[in-house]
C-alpha cells in the first residue's frame, strides 16, 4: 500500500513537472496555469461540487474495471454498458411514474439490471463458444453506441427537438440536489463501500482475488472458476450500466447524443493507474475529475487550451505505470541492502 501511494504520489509530481517544461517551452506561465486549473476545480464550494458530481461515472466504470481486472475477466466493455445502463433507466423513467421514494430505486436497478445484461452477452459468449471477453466486450461497444444512437433517433426521439435526444424522464426520477451538492455522489460513495466490504472481506472477494491472481491454484483450492466468472462479469457490467443511468438521473435527465462522452475509458485508465485498487480507484477519479473540471476555467484565464489536460493525464497514465515497476525494483535493491547491512554489523 505504501509503495502505490509513493508511485502515485513521484508520478504525478513527474508528470506536472513534464507539463510544465511543455508550457514554458509554448510561452505559457506554469505556475498560473495549475493555479488556474485547482482554482476552478477545487477552489470553492461550486467548482468543487462540480468536481465530484463529474467524478462520479469516472469512478465507477473505473471501478467496474478494477474489479474485473483484479478478479481475472478483461471486460473492456464499459463505454457500452454504460449506455445500455443510461438507456434503461431513461427508458423506464419516460414509461414509469411512481413517488420519487420508489421512482429514484427502481430506475438505479433498471441501469444495474441494462449493464448486467450488456456485460452478461460477453460473458455468455465465452461459456459457450469459448471467444474471448476482451474482443467480445470491445465489439459489443460499437454495437451498444449504434443501438442507443438508433433508439434515441427513432422510437424514443423527442419530436419537439432538433437532434437525437429522448423526451425527459419523470421528474420523481430526478436525482435530488443540496444546493449545488447532486446525491450522485452518495450513491457512488455506497456502491463503492459495499464492493469494497465484498471484495476485502467476503468469500466471494477472496475467490475472486485468488482467480485473478493464479486461476490454477484458486481450482485446485476449490473455486467455482465459471461461476466467479459469470458474476464477476455481471457485476462489473452492473456498476458501468449504474454509472450511465447516474448521468441520466443527476441531469440531463434525458438520453442525448454523445451522453457517454469519454467517461467509461477515462475510467478504465483510472482503474490501470489505481493498479485495481477499489480505494485507489476513488481518489484518481477524484484527481482526474479535477483536472478535467478545472481545464475550461484555465483555458478562460491562461489561454492554455483545453486540450493539454488530455495531454497530461496521458502523461500520468504512462508515468505511474512505468515507473511503478521501475520503483518496485529501486525498493527491493534498497531493503536487500540494508538487510546486507544489519548482517554485517
Amino acid at each position: 500500500m505504501r509503495r502505490k501511494f509513493i508511485s502515485g504520489i513521484l508520478g504525478i509530481l513527474v508528470a506536472l513537472l513534464l507539463g510544465a517544461v511543455v508550457m514554458l517551452l509554448q510561452g505559457y506561465d506554469p505556475l498560473a496555469t495549475y493555479a488556474a486549473l485547482f482554482n476552478y476545480s477545487l477552489g470553492g464550494i461550486y467548482p468543487l461540487t462540480t468536481t465530484l458530481r463529474n467524478s462520479v461515472p469516472l469512478i465507477l466504470t473505473g471501478l467496474s474495471a478494477s474489479i474485473a481486472f483484479a478478479s481475472g475477466p478483461v471486460n473492456l466493455g464499459q463505454p457500452g454498458q454504460f449506455l445500455i445502463g443510461a438507456l434503461f433507466a431513461t427508458v423506464g423513467g419516460m414509461y414509469i411514474h411512481l413517488p420519487a421514494v420508489l421512482e429514484i430505486p427502481l430506475l438505479i436497478l433498471l441501469a444495474l439490471i441494462g449493464g448486467a445484461l450488456w456485460s452478461g452477452i460477453a460473458a455468455l459468449l465465452r461459456r459457450w463458444f469459448s471467444m474471448d471477453e476482451f474482443i467480445t466486450t470491445l465489439m459489443l461497444n460499437m454495437i451498444a453506441d449504434f443501438f442507443t444512437y438508433w433508439a434515441i433517433s427513432y422510437p424514443f426521439f423527442d419530436k419537439t427537438a432538433y437532434s437525437p435526444m429522448t423526451p425527459q424522464i419523470d421528474p420523481a426520477g430526478w436525482l435530488p440536489e443540496f444546493g449545488n451538492f447532486n446525491t450522485n455522489v452518495i450513491v457512488m460513495v455506497l456502491v463503492l463501500v459495499v464492493m469494497w466490504f465484498i471484495f476485502s472481506r467476503f468469500t466471494a472477494g477472496y475467490e475472486w482475488r485468488i482467480t485473478g491472481q493464479n486461476s490454477i491454484f484458486a481450482r485446485l483450492g476449490g473455486c467455482k472458476i465459471d461461476k466467479n466468472y459469470m458474476t464477476v462479469m455481471l457485476i462489473t457490467g452492473a456498476l458501468a450500466g449504474l454509472a450511465g443511468g447516474l448521468i441520466v438521473m443527476a441531469g440531463p435527465h434525458r438520453f442525448i447524443k454523445g451522453l457517454g462522452a469519454n467517461y467509461a475509458w477515462d475510467g478504465v485508465m483510472v482503474a490501470m493507474v489505481a493498479n485495481n485498487d477499489l480505494f485507489g480507484t476513488l481518489l484518481y477519479g477524484l484527481f482526474f475529475s479535477s483536472l478535467q473540471s478545472g481545464a475550461l476555467g484555465m483555458e478562460l484565464i491562461t489561454a492554455v487550451p483545453s486540450e493539454f489536460i488530455e495531454v497530461l493525464q496521458s502523461v500520468i497514465v504512462l508515468v505511474i505505470v512505468a515507473g511503478r515497476g521501475l520503483l518496485d525494483i529501486a525498493l527491493d535493491k534498497s531493503l536487500i541492502k540494508r538487510k546486507a547491512r544489519e548482517r554485517t554489523a
